[in-house]
């Protein structure tokens, strides 16, 4: 039993107080830990191995039992069902077959058999459930070779003993019909429906009803072996997949996703085009999460509707990646070597705007990765070799000659399916009667099936009937063309403006003004933002509420209010119609203006509540601004009379460090050097700290050439500038003497720029200074002056209330810990500053702290746990592209640690180590694995710092 207890957690310390009660339950012998001490005695004889040596060690918390991982079946078959389900997802299933097989060997029997019933009784159902799972698997890999008469016997005795399990139920079905048993597949599901009603009273779930009703409709795809079925996708959906949650049901499009299933089993590039409104991301964002199992590496979304330049669409891809590039390259570099290696299906949604951009940066993607396929929508076609259009058609609608007896009644479209099911929502009273029948069928097909106008139309008939809404279709819709007109796009934009039309003269006046208004946002904006810029010329502050409720209640504006504050957005399609009636009044051009002063007094306030108690909150609702910020620098940098905006509004988020805390660092240097190469009349402070700010980011970004370039630039301007503007410039010499050179100069540097700092009133600028002067003094300066450096900046940032700014005094003084005390000591604020920095979605902090934490591991000669971390924090850095070699001290602490590690392990054995933390998702890895260091007993001290690393 002792032996049991620790296996089933090798490699991890169990508890004293677990293993008392595995053994013995809830009556324990009197000296129940002594005892326990006498079991690990006769077993580690019994394993014929000593205390310091052998396999059960002993813990402070307990004790563990070391194993080779391949001296364990569980592990075996975990190990191996991971590269059978892989091999599954990737097309290769005659492979995954014989990897599950061999997973599925392993078994001798029930889990724990050789153990009484009553030990791990959590554990035997979960042993279970996986053994189960591979067994699915295995059975989906025969299907996919074309196996489908050798599993019947198999699945015959798997649903007689398993009967609730539905995806055997599936398989058998699907099994059945491809051996030309059809009727004895239907008969299946009316059995385990019958089954699940009378044993749960529940009807089968989503994989067995598409299934049967994909053997009704004898879909193609059900007569050859395809590479994975739907109801595999749906099981193994991976979690890394970046794909919204549906909020509303689905109804029909069972031939597109059909088309779309076959196309990207051949073509790395799909493009689903048509009119706005008929369906096209609501299509992509289905078949994508239908296909997520297809891909090792995942599913991505990148929404284009709220760029407002070509030039960032490259860093709308990267976030869509979810990669963190600091680095001075193009993004579309970062791109091609993020995607070379891996297979993901990535989504374009929206790309009309920006079409010929994202044409190049396609065809640069598919030829330098070729494991990536590539699911667009835009409303024209975007001319890339190669390319395969699919044009996305309105729903289905009732046949006006049917009888109301007909086999296929009205209801049974999908656009009137889609009007019961919306309208149901707002007038739960609605339904189809045969009063209404015919008339929801006439309005459905005037709509022409077009899903965003039934939509709107099915919130009316809260209010309306479905005979006054046809009646004001007949007044309203004079554009609607007949079905048998020519001009199909032509017709199918003038059905969408028709319907938009209608709604905007369902809106009163001011609803009608307020909508041009809003069309003005980008990605959202909240209550005081549409207060700001929308009052004024027929509506006071004081009416924006109840008009943008007004908006909300009639479904033009959506509004989110899971968050600290009411978020608000518009449907592109209908942001789009308001830009249109916008920029058909006098005054669009100053409400432009009045959004770009409301962006600009945001990030003054950011700037001003920076290093504060307010800062993190501040960074996240920076976070969620960053398109409007975007469109309001993208507005003002193309007008020189209003580039001091822009240029005010690019410094403030530079100066909350809004780029960094992002990972858009590259995207801060992009504005500042678009502004300032326009050579704009600014006024000296802010061209010189513009000039200062983009200087900052090129050393960040280990830019060295281009920092030596900016900081010629910062003394250039300073020699115009007032004395009042010396402090940026001696920050900059300061940090590009730390930063560049290593140079003990940097300290005095940046003690006096703190003192300029402070002397300005500049309190977030100070607090920069301050940190990058303890930051110099731990690096460079001796053990007093570093620690009497760190408790100051520490008291700094605690009587500010900063978290932020207290994240990083804590992992500073981690860092005089280590390179001028005990390296174990410091691995407890190192640790504090890396998970505090995490939990508020910092993406910049835990770059530098992994990387100490694996120095200060090093130090404490843990050479294999600190390789580890050396891979964790090379795989962070390769994610926000950070240059360390342009960065000399962090460089040369890094190769100090790397260097003593080699020495310390084989060449094998440290390659070994350091890919495994690199495979790893580094910041768990890291607290785990400096956590377990922590716990042990340091091995090493550092008693002083060597200046040369």
């Amino acid at each position: 039993m002792l032996l049991a207890s620790l296996l089933v957690e090798a490699d991890r310390v169990v508890t004293v107080d677990t293993l008392v009660h595995r053994l013995w339950g809830e009556a324990p012998p009197l000296r129940a830990r002594n005892t326990l001490q006498n079991y690990v005695l006769r077993l580690r004889r019994a394993l014929g191995a000593p205390a310091d040596t052998g396999p059960l060690r002993t813990h402070h918390r307990g004790y563990l039992i070391e194993t080779d991982p391949e001296t364990l079946d569980v592990r075996r078959f975990t190990s191996l069902v991971r590269l059978g389900r892989t091999a599954l997802e990737q097309g290769t299933a005659e492979r995954a077959a014989v990897l599950l097989r061999q997973a599925l060997e392993l078994w001798r029997g029930d889990p724990l058999c050789d153990l009484p019933g009553d030990v791990f009784p959590e554990l035997r159902p979960t042993l279970q459930e996986q053994r189960l799972s591979a067994l699915e698997l295995r059975i989906d890999a025969d299907l996919a070779v074309g196996r489908h008469a050798d599993v019947l016997p198999e699945l015959r005795a798997l649903v007689e003993s398993h009967p609730l399990r539905e995806h055997f139920w599936t398989q058998r079905m699907l099994a059945l019909y491809r051996c030309a048993r059809q009727g004895e597949a239907l008969e299946c599901y009316r059995t385990v429906t019958a089954l699940l009603a009378d044993e749960l009273g529940v009807t089968p779930g989503p994989a067995l009803q598409d299934m049967h009703a994909r053997l009704l409709s004898a879909a193609p795809d059900l007569g050859r072996p395809p590479a994975m079925t739907d109801a595999t996708w749906s099981r193994n959906s991976p979690s890394r997949h970046r794909l919204p949650v549906e909020t509303t049901g689905f109804i029909g499009r069972e031939t597109q996703l059909a088309q779309i299933r076959a196309l990207l089993s051949t073509a790395r590039l799909v493009t689903l085009t048509g009119v706005g409104g008929v369906g096209k991301t609501r299509l992509a964002l289905r078949s994508a999460a239908q296909l997520a199992a297809s891909y090792a590496d995942g599913v991505h979304l990148a929404d284009l509707a709220p760029l407002t330049s070509p030039d960032l669409l490259g860093r709308a891809v990267s976030e869509a990646l979810g990669l963190r590039d600091q680095s001075a390259r193009p993004p579309s570099e970062a791109i091609e070597d993020r995607l070379r290696d891996q297979q993901l299906l990535l989504v374009l949604d929206n790309c009309e705007h920006v079409a010929d951009a994202v044409a190049a940066l396609v065809l640069r993607m598919l030829r330098a990765a070729p494991g990536l396929t590539v699911l667009a929508t835009s409303r024209h076609r975007l001319g890339v070799p190669g390319e395969h259009i699919l044009t996305v058609p309105s729903l289905t609608l009732p046949d006006p000659d049917a009888a109301h007896d007909a086999p296929q009644p009205p209801e049974s479209s999908e656009a009137v399916r889609l009007l019961v099911q919306r309208a149901t929502a707002s007038a739960p009273a609605f339904g189809i009667t045969s009063r209404n029948r015919a008339v929801v069928a006439q309005l459905c097909r005037r709509l022409d099936g077009i899903p965003l106008a039934i939509e709107l139309a099915a919130v009316r008939l809260g209010a309306m009937t479905a005979d006054e809404i046809l009646e004001r279709l007949d007044d309203r819709f004079r554009v609607l063309s007949l079905p048998d007109m020519p001009g199909t796009e032509r017709r199918y934009q003038h059905t969408l403006r028709g319907v938009i039309d209608w709604s905007h003269t369902l809106c009163t006046p001011q609803e009608r003004l307020l909508w041009a208004r809003l069309s003005v946002f980008s990605g959202g904006f909240d209550l005081p933002a549409a207060e700001a810029v929308c009052e004024g010329e027929g509506i006071e502050r004081e009416e924006v509420l109840n008009l943008l409720a007004a908006l909300v209640d009639k479904s033009l504006v959506a509004v989110n209010s899971t968050g600290p504050r009411a978020r608000y957005s518009m449907l592109e399609t209908i942001r789009q119609y308001g830009l249109e009636q916008l920029n058909e009044q006098t005054h669009h051009t100053s409400l432009r203006i009045r959004h770009s002063a409301h962006y600009r007094a945001m990030a003054l306030r950011a700037g001003a509540d920076w290093c504060g108690p307010h800062e993190v909150d501040w960074l996240l609702r920076l976070r969620d601004e960053l398109p409007n910020l975007r469109s309001a620098l993208d507005f003002c940098a193309s007008r020189p009379e209003h580039a001091g905006t822009a240029a005010q509004i690019a410094v403030d988020l530079a100066r909350t460090r809004c780029w960094f805390f992002n990972s858009v660092l590259g995207e801060g240097r992009y504005w500042l050097e678009r502004l300032l190469a326009s050579r704009p009349v600014l006024p000296p402070g802010l061209k010189t700290g513009a000039v200062a700010m983009k200087a900052w980011i090129a050393l960040c970004q280990g830019d060295n050439p281009a920092a030596e370039t900016f900081l010629a630039e910062c003394r250039d301007e300073a020699e115009d500038a007032e004395r009042s503007t010396a402090a940026p410039l001696t920050f900059i010499e300061g940090a590009h003497a730390l930063l560049v050179d290593s140079a003990p100069e940097s300290i005095p540097r940046l003690a006096t720029a703190r003192e300029q700092f402070q002397r300005a009133g500049q309190r977030g600028d100070a607090h920069m200074a301050t940190m990058m002067w303890a930051m110099a003094e731990a690096f460079l300066g001796d053990s007093a002056s570093a620690r009497a450096a760190s408790r100051e900046y520490t008291a700094e940032a605690e009587a500010s209330g900063a978290q932020w700014a207290g994240s990083w005094a804590c992992w500073c003084a981690g860092l005089v810990e280590l390179r001028h005390g005990n390296p174990a000591e410091s691995l407890a604020p190192l640790r504090h500053a890396l998970a505090q920095q995490t939990s508020f979605g910092d993406n910049w902090g835990p770059v530098w702290g992994v990387e100490t934490l694996a120095w200060a591991v090093a130090d404490m000669n843990r050479h294999a746990d600190a390789a580890r971390l050396l891979g964790a924090a090379h795989r962070l850095r390769q994610d926000t592209g950070v240059a360390l070699t342009g960065l000399r001290p962090f460089h040369d602490a890094h190769t100090a640690a790397e260097r003593g590690v080699r020495a310390a392990l084989s060449a094998p054995e440290y390659a070994e180590a350091w890919a495994y933390g690199a495979s790893k998702n580094s910041v768990p890895f890291a607290l785990h694995t400096s956590a377990e260091a922590a716990g042990a007993r340091p091995r090493a001290t550092r008693q002083t710092a060597d200046p040369a690393v």
